[in-house]
């Protein structure tokens, strides 16, 4: 039997690789420099962009850490965990791999390091499988439109400013106005897509915060039933700031496992200034050029590079998707500082929290006028659509109107009933904090205000009326409650029914609130 001699080296080939492989010697430098959670190292000079390192410390533990620098001479590193264990002369060992986490639903329901250890105390995460921490994002032909919403239960998001599965929105405003509850509201409003076919895992990833404010976060959710579907990465401001680099694509990675087994998943990066600060930190140490407010040039890669990851991909690829919803600081609301035009120019969209409303008590303090979504009306239900649609023009022109008329002008009937009428949604947006709602009972009130139910009834009684408004349609009137949720659209003879039981709630209530004054009086 003839033999080819081009099949004869292959077979050759493919043995000699297999024993390289297997013979494979790890390279081993030496730390010569080393502070404040980056080190210098001589000797790997085989070393890869990103690949992974083990440090050999005191008591012969494990140090992990990443190559960040490939300069003439020596590796620039980072180093997660306790650098202060390293010393100068100690060896470092290549790994040939990138840096990866446990994926899998072992990580719901845990509090995490950006590494994937437990912070909970209990015990190592159940996971068989791994993913990277960087990878490339989901090309154009692997993505769909985004068209399915992802409802917060926060009303003034909801019917303004939507968000869709697979979105990018921006979070941003000053410190202390509300940002982290805007985000918890809405994971905790998914507990609803868990009784269904399509739930919606989240992802918290807490960047710089105090340990005791990601405490009070863990236990807000545990007690609103929201951790059995949720994990929570925390680098915390005491961590090094290696860890706070890698925790948002730590995140990204445990919510890309569910994504591509068809699943939906919510990724909170609480925040991204934070991990700019920390990425600036290590950048300066290396020696890296300076920018723009001393940030290095690849800052706005290092957000890009996260945000384009999250997508609602092709029905060929399982259809799951990653919404992301990223948090960034402000200060004294300069959204033209560098980290915040970086952010908003990768987002679908922004949701801008302004302190003079905050403070004003109107919460969520969402500036409707420079709040956008670019998604909009696809990330809708249709009766939502149909009543909202001018929603957010409407309010930007009563603020401008309210503006106006504290400068004591004599006002004509029409300006006066549509400063009425802006005052009274303004008020029916007010929502008290961790309490989302569904979005049937959002677009019954909000129906409700638009067509004027609420003009004169008096301010203070308009969360009194709409309360009891849910309580009606849960009750004498939910026919037309469950055929809206059924169609979740409305029709001209829907509405014609929906207008005709909103007038008889509105005399009743009107009748039995003037007895009740009457007999307090």
């Amino acid at each position: 039997m003839k033999i080819r001699t081009d099949e004869i080296t292959s077979v050759i080939k493919q043995e000699v690789e297999r024993y390289a492989t297997e013979l494979e010697v790890s390279q081993v430098g030496q730390v010569i420099e080393v502070g404040d959670g980056i080190a210098r190292i001589y000797g790997l000079s085989e070393a890869r962009a990103s690949e992974m390192l083990e440090f050999e410390s005191e008591g012969g533990k494990l140090v992990y850490g990443q190559v960040f620098n490939l300069e003439a001479d020596v590796v620039g590193a980072v180093i997660f965990g306790d650098y202060l264990k390293i010393k100068e002369g100690d060896s470092v060992r290549s790994t040939g791999k990138l840096l990866s986490v446990p994926v899998g639903e072992g990580v719901l329901g845990r509090v995490l390091d950006p590494l994937g250890q437990p912070l909970d105390g209990k015990g190592p995460v159940q996971s068989d499988e791994s993913r990277k921490l960087d990878i490339i994002a989901p090309g154009i032909a692997d993505r769909q439109p985004v068209t399915q919403p992802l409802q917060t239960g926060i009303k003034a998001i909801d019917s303004m400013i939507p968000v869709g599965r697979g979105q990018r929105e921006l979070i941003i405003g000053d410190r202390k106005t509300g940002k982290t509850a805007v985000a918890l509201d809405a994971i905790i409003n998914q507990k609803s897509t868990h009784q269904t076919d399509e739930p919606v895992y989240c992802i918290y990833v807490a960047v710089g915060q105090k340990e005791s404010t990601v405490a009070a976060v863990v236990d807000t959710l545990r007690e609103h039933g929201a951790m059995e579907y949720t994990t929570v990465i925390s680098a915390s401001a005491a961590d090094p700031a290696p860890l706070q680099y890698i925790a948002p694509y730590a995140g990204c990675a445990m919510g890309e496992y569910f994504m591509w087994k068809g699943k939906h998943v919510l990724c909170v990066y609480d925040d991204l200034s934070k991990q700019a600060t920390a990425y600036r930190q290590l950048s300066l140490l290396l020696r890296r050029p300076p920018g723009r407010e001393a940030y290095p040039g690849d800052v706005f890669y290092l957000h890009s590079r996260l945000l384009e990851r999250a997508t609602k991909l092709s029905d060929d690829n399982g259809g799951g998707s990653l919404t992301a919803l990223p948090i960034i600081e402000t200060q004294e609301g300069d959204v033209s500082a560098y980290i915040p035009t970086n952010v908003i120019s990768i987002t679908d969209g922004q949701i801008y929290l302004e302190p003079e409303l905050f403070f004003a008590g109107v919460r969520p303090a969402i500036n409707v006028g420079i709040s956008v979504s670019r998604v909009g009306g696809n990330a809708q239900i249709k009766g939502m659509k149909q009543i909202a649609g001018s929603l957010r023009l409407d309010l930007a022109a009563f603020r401008e109107l309210e503006a106006f008329a504290q400068l004591g002008t004599d006002l004509d009937a029409a300006t006066q009933l549509q400063l009425d009428r802006g005052a009274a949604m303004v008020e029916l947006l007010k929502q008290p904090q961790y309490v989302p709602m569904d979005v049937i009972d959002q677009v019954l009130q909000i129906f409700a205000g638009v067509k004027g139910f609420l003009d004169d009834i008096g301010l203070t009684n308009v969360h009194g009326f709409a309360a009891d408004l849910l309580e009606h349609f849960k009750g004498p009137a939910i026919a037309l409650r469950e055929e809206l949720a059924s169609t979740q659209a409305l029709s001209k003879d829907l509405e014609g029914k929906l207008l005709e039981a909103f007038k008889q709630f509105k005399t009743s209530w009107v009748a039995a609130n003037a007895k009740t004054e009457n007999t307090d009086a």
